[in-house]
């Protein structure tokens, strides 16, 4: 499932994937394969994106449940 979320997130703090690849210790295609769906990150990861962007667990990476 795509993390749009995320994808916005990195957008309204003006960042591009590659700067907030740097800011986390990973590479750009790394962030784009999690915006993607494509890659599930560590906890210790989804941590430091969320501590990047000012956000929680919860707001970035925590699937509603359908309903």
């Amino acid at each position: 499932m795509k993390n749009l979320r995320l994808k916005s997130a990195r957008a309204a703090k003006d960042l591009s994937q590659e700067a907030l690849a740097s800011l986390v210790g990973v590479s750009r295609q790394t962030i784009n394969a999690i915006e993607k769906g494509d890659y599930n990150p560590t906890i210790r990861l989804c941590i430091a994106i969320c501590r990047a962007l000012g956000k929680t667990l919860d707001e970035l990476f925590w699937e509603e449940d359908p309903k």
